[in-house]
């Protein structure tokens, strides 16, 4: 009496010799390309970067907040940026981890990041301040922009006590706080540059579950704080 088999419609057909044709997925592979990827998108959208990014957007693509500023002024403006908020926030670090202040660059635990925390704070309003008083006269959401990064830092150092708050995530809130600004002000078309820094921030933020030990809580109370900054700035300032 020969034997019957039920097949599901979602197991794999007989070959011919009565062997079934098997494709097994490569999970291990498919799992280091998904952190591959993460770790990509974590060192490319680092908190570190995202000041400077968002000052050379502007100057390039917003169509009034730069108009009749020289190359040269704004080369000043972005080299001003880059020394103060990647250069010397990251030689800190560096000489923080050489004196055995903290275990590790990649800030791993909540007391690693305190003095980082405060260092940057330091050069972040030093960054407000020069917006403040940059020659020709910036735009105000510039300095708006370097106040809310820096009150940001201040919150997340609070914040820090409680929980490992992710920073990434704080620098994407603070990349969508600045260009739901700009979109209210009614002076550019925000609708492709909103929709660009959504598809970063989903991006990042999930980059940061897949290769951190971050919680959703982490990644959610990050994006709040970098966002309520950014509006209180302007809120003030503007």
């Amino acid at each position: 009496m020969s034997k019957q088999f039920i097949v599901s419609p979602d197991q794999p057909a007989l070959a011919a010799n009565g062997q079934a044709n098997v494709t097994v997925p490569d999970n291990g592979r498919l799992s280091s390309g998904l952190r591959l990827f993460a770790h990509l998108f974590s060192i490319v959208f680092h908190p570190l970067f995202m000041p400077f990014y968002v000052v050379v957007f502007l100057i390039n693509y917003h169509p009034s907040y730069f108009s009749g500023f020289s190359f040269y002024t704004k080369f000043v403006l972005v080299r001003s940026t880059a020394v103060n908020t990647i250069l010397f926030p990251a030689f800190a670090l560096l000489v923080m981890k050489g004196l055995g202040f903290i275990k590790s660059i990649f800030l791993h635990t909540q007391q690693d990041r305190i003095g980082p925390y405060l260092a940057n704070m330091i050069f972040y309003f030093w960054m407000a301040r020069v917006c403040f008083n940059f020659k020709p006269e910036l735009t105000p959401v510039m300095s708006a922009f370097m106040t809310g990064v820096f009150l940001t830092t201040a919150v997340a150092l609070i914040a820090n006590v409680f929980s490992k708050i992710s920073m990434h995530a704080i620098g994407c809130g603070g990349l969508l706080g600045l260009f739901f600004v700009i979109m209210s002000s009614n002076s550019m078309l925000m609708t492709w540059p909103l929709s660009i820094a959504l598809l970063i921030t989903g991006l990042v933020c999930t980059s940061r579950l897949i290769v951190s030990d971050h919680t959703q809580k982490d990644i959610y109370s990050g994006l709040i704080v970098g966002l309520l900054c950014q509006f209180a700035a302007a809120m003030v300032i503007l």
